[in-house]
């Protein structure tokens, strides 16, 4: 929420391509004075104009909602990402519990988009990132919402998660959290829900990836979650 007071340290990290959650829609940005860093048209996908999903892109890239989009697999963008390197993107902001889901029964938002979405994420690269909200470590057996199926599937298109991949750690036994949740202390409960899933082809381009620190970004009040950042070389 109220990422127009946040904007400054996204930009310090020097994005081509930024995933927000809880983001206000554009025109909204640009009413609270973010006009001088929005500089391309962003992607935004939501029914709260204060609290949706926005993708930015910098640097020469840019990123257009991409069709067929279906509105119902709610905060779940489809995006064509074009500059120095063109891929495809699906966005991620998988509301689960809050969304109406329970996770004995019903797949959740982000399963589904998967088979939705399968044609745009076989047509050419794709990248999918954002906020899961899941781990390995709540499934369960016989639940649809489980995190590890995801992985599956994910395995199964090509994609391999670029955390995991660079730390050598396997899902639900993560060291660094994403998420500070409720009490956004150090101490106080935190898990790891935020991913970048990517072709497993271009794990070899990897230069750097960071999980954001907790001074930064918790600490000083911005978020309780922390930023994922990847470098790639191409």
């Amino acid at each position: 929420m109220a990422f127009d007071r946040k904007a400054a340290a996204l930009l310090d990290l020097k994005p081509d391509l930024a995933i927000i959650c809880e983001c206000a829609e554009p025109d909204r940005l640009h009413a609270r004075g973010a006009g001088d860093w929005l500089k391309s048209d962003p992607v935004w996908v939501g029914e709260n104009p204060n609290k949706g999903l926005g993708i930015f892109a910098f640097n020469g890239y840019s990123a257009t909602l991409a069709e067929p989009h279906f509105p119902t697999l709610r905060y779940i963008a489809p995006v064509a990402v074009s500059g120095p390197v063109g891929f495809n993107l699906l966005a991620v902001w998988a509301q689960n519990a809050s969304g109406g889901v329970t996770r004995k029964n019903q797949s959740g938002p982000l399963r589904r988009a998967l088979s939705k979405y399968r044609g745009f994420l076989t047509e050419r690269d794709t990248i999918i990132g954002g906020d899961f909200n899941n781990n390995a470590i709540w499934d369960r057996p016989g639940w649809r919402i489980n995190h590890m199926t995801k992985v599956k599937m994910l395995d199964a298109l090509g994609l391999a998660s670029a955390y995991h991949a660079v730390r050598g750690e396997a899902p639900g036994e993560e060291t660094e959290p994403t998420l500070y949740w409720r009490d956004r202390t150090r101490d106080g409960p935190t898990y790891h829900i935020d991913y970048i899933f990517m072709p497993v082809g271009w794990l070899g381009n990897i230069e750097r990836l960071e999980v954001g620190s907790f001074e930064q970004w918790v600490g000083s009040g911005f978020s309780d979650h922390v930023p994922l950042v990847l470098d790639l070389r191409f």
